[in-house]
């Protein structure tokens, strides 16, 4: 399975979207006078940014050029027309502005307030946000794509659903990792292990990805949310880039990473086949479930203090699975010296704590 390679202006149009989300997040300027304006029940035409173009597509209405304020710009939208502000949200340069944009581009919007801005932002790179008097709703258009902005309480909803999400399967996955971690030491590892600790780290870091968009439609409102959102995934970085190293084909940093993307964006239900999570590995043999497994022992190296990640590199290179080194950790601790372990005897009563054979 090739990576995908990413469309530059897909990235580009994601970022706009993302930048408009900010720009209308609860807390900023923009979005006070969004709600004056739905607590007025005025409907309103406003463009940002792209201002050459946007002023290119339309006549009439008021020159301004003024500072930019919440209640300047609740004011001027009680008239009719559209108004053109700058991309920094800095100036105000135009009210009762008359656009006109390609009768021609196309739309579903059928109101004409919206159509229009629909047909702008397919015409320029403004971001134009439409409010509904009739419906008390404001929809934000980048490139033709509409994104209506939801109230914090709607919001919040979602937030508290994808935070008790991501404690179960953050609660999950400790237990599954300690599981891991007895089961690689006894040497019992299968497939099927594997591929379900993978598929955890999946369903937590989508529900991340989630909870991130969420934030940025929350603005200031979601500082309390953004700590939960690093308690949910303290650690599980590193944990899931060198269980990655330990199962794959390809040890390296650079393949973990590929890999990783693979994961997230393959299927559900591919991901919880074992044998699909075999093949992105790297394994051709098309191994089943009950296949065993030996890990390099990265991950739990990693859990011991006197081995930096330098080190741990040694000694894998040295060993090739955590089995390996367990021998030498039971029987010739003084070897680990020549890799760099200052003290090879608390590595080795290190990993027998963690084995239950500690003395």
């Amino acid at each position: 399975m090739e990576p995908t390679q990413l469309d530059p202006s897909m990235m580009e149009n994601e970022d706009r979207i993302a930048t408009a989300l900010k720009m209308t997040a609860p807390g900023t300027a923009l979005r006070v006078a969004l709600d004056m304006i739905i607590a007025g029940r005025l409907g309103a035409l406003i463009c940002v940014g792209d201002t050459e173009n946007v002023l290119a597509a339309g006549g009439d209405g008021f020159k301004l050029d003024v500072s930019f304020t919440a209640n300047r710009l609740f004011e001027l939208c009680k008239m009719d027309g559209a108004v053109v502000v700058d991309k920094d949200l800095t100036r105000i340069l135009r009210a009762n502005f008359h656009l006109n944009p390609d009768a021609t581009l196309p739309t579903a919007e059928t109101g004409t307030r919206h159509r229009t801005a629909a047909r702008m932002s397919l015409l320029t790179k403004s971001i134009v946000i439409a409010v509904s008097s009739r419906r008390s709703l404001i929809s934000v258009y980048v490139d033709g794509h509409v994104i209506p902005l939801k109230s914090v309480p709607a919001i919040m909803s979602t937030v508290n659903q994808l935070s008790v999400a991501m404690q179960n399967t953050r609660q999950q996955l400790d237990r599954a990792l300690l599981r891991l971690t007895a089961l690689e030491l006894d040497n019992y590892v299968t497939l099927g292990d594997v591929a379900g600790i993978f598929y955890l780290f999946e369903v937590l870091m989508s529900a991340a990805d989630q909870l991130d968009a969420c934030l940025l439609e929350l603005g200031s409102e979601g500082k309390t949310t953004a700590m939960q959102r690093e308690e949910y995934l303290g650690g599980i970085d590193e944990a899931y880039n060198l269980m990655i190293r330990d199962y794959a084909v390809d040890s390296s940093a650079e393949e973990a990473r590929a890999i990783r993307r693979r994961f997230h964006e393959t299927a559900n239900t591919e991901l919880r086949s074992a044998e699909s999570v075999g093949q992105i590995l790297g394994y051709s043999d098309g191994r089943g479930e009950d296949a065993s497994m030996e890990p390099l022992g990265l991950r739990t190296l990693s859990r011991v203090h006197v081995v930096n990640d330098e080190i741990a590199a040694r000694i894998v290179d040295a060993y090739d699975n955590l089995q390996q080194l367990l021998h030498v950790a039971e029987n010739d601790t003084s070897s680990l010296k020549s890799l760099g372990v200052e003290n090879p005897g608390a590595l080795a009563n290190s990993l027998r704590r963690m084995w239950g054979k500690s003395e």
